[in-house]
């Protein structure tokens, strides 16, 4: 990496701690802030300076980080009046790695702009256990020295860098796009498995079939070992979290004309899955509601 300069970091949740602790194991100095105070104590004990509020993670043209879980979260994290944006000022930096609406992104672009800085979007691809190893990718969007700035940071900790242009919403767009993928996949094994079981064949040989040549990849690899062990019940990314992205795929297709027929699926699925009360579940739990449906 260049030269070290200390960066902010907002949120440690599933995916922010792992990437935190792989900033500092980097040579990073941090700052953090968490809602939860006691999610943040750790931190300390590897070097991380703990702050009282999400601004004090800012320092003026400094480099500040946010992971947090939708865009409500998000913009209390910049605050009412752009506080995170006065603070960074000129040439400041706020990199969000959540997946939002894209909306939200253009806005929050302008309102750093206003005060002379940059907003990266860098939301982030890839489960906790992914991100615990530095397997993860980003998808980044938004001003070109901005990202020149920030791609170092993210280099150090990833697998994989896809950069998407200088639009700051294009990179939401493209991870919204790529969670419908992985949504979809997730219905087509629940179902496909209940298929199969209801026609006494046996899921797992299916699996292996299936994962090892046409379907060669993590999701189908990784989510349908999940799926067929039933260890949905122990969330990497929760279902509810889950039916907010569904959601923000369906309101942004709304908005833009685009037919989107098995987003509205999807939704209708989690939706059902939440009802029966497997919202604490990880999303493949949407297998639950798909086998109860098939009374199995």
């Amino acid at each position: 990496m260049p030269k070290k300069e200390k960066i902010g970091f907002i949120g440690l949740g599933l995916l922010g701690t792992p990437m935190a602790v792989n900033l500092i194991k980097a040579g990073c100095e941090l700052a953090v802030y968490n809602r939860s105070p006691e999610k943040a104590a750790p931190l300390a004990g590897l070097g991380a300076q703990i702050v009282a509020n999400p601004h004090a993670a800012a320092d003026p043209g400094g480099l500040v980080i946010s992971c947090v879980s939708d865009d409500a979260a998000l913009e209390a994290v910049v605050g009412k009046d752009n506080e995170l944006a006065r603070r960074l000022g000129e040439g400041g930096i706020h990199v969000s790695m959540s997946t939002i609406l894209p909306d939200t992104a253009s806005r929050l672009a302008e309102n750093q702009r206003r005060f002379g800085g940059h907003y990266v979007a860098a939301p982030v691809m890839g489960r906790p256990d992914a991100v615990a190893a530095g397997k993860q990718s980003y998808f980044v969007s938004g001003d070109p020295g901005a990202k020149d700035r920030v791609r170092p940071l993210l280099e150090a900790i990833c697998l994989k860098v896809f950069d998407f242009g200088e639009n700051p919403a294009a990179a939401n767009v493209a991870k919204l796009a790529a969670n419908f993928l992985v949504a979809s996949a997730i219905e087509a094994m629940a179902e496909a498995f209940a298929f199969v079981v209801k026609n006494d064949a046996d899921p797992a040989q299916l699996l292996d079939a299936a994962a090892s040549t046409f379907l060669a990849c993590p999701v189908y690899q990784n989510y349908g070992r999940q799926i067929l062990e039933k260890t949905y019940t122990q969330p990497l990314f929760k279902l509810a979290l889950g039916l907010k992205d569904v959601k923000l795929i369906a309101r942004t297709a709304t908005e833009s004309q685009t037919p989107m027929r098995f987003a509205r699926v999807l939704e209708d699925r989690f939706l059902a899955a939440m009802a029966a009360g497997y919202g604490g579940y990880d999303w493949t739990g949407i297998t639950a509601e798909v086998n109860r449906e098939a009374g199995l």
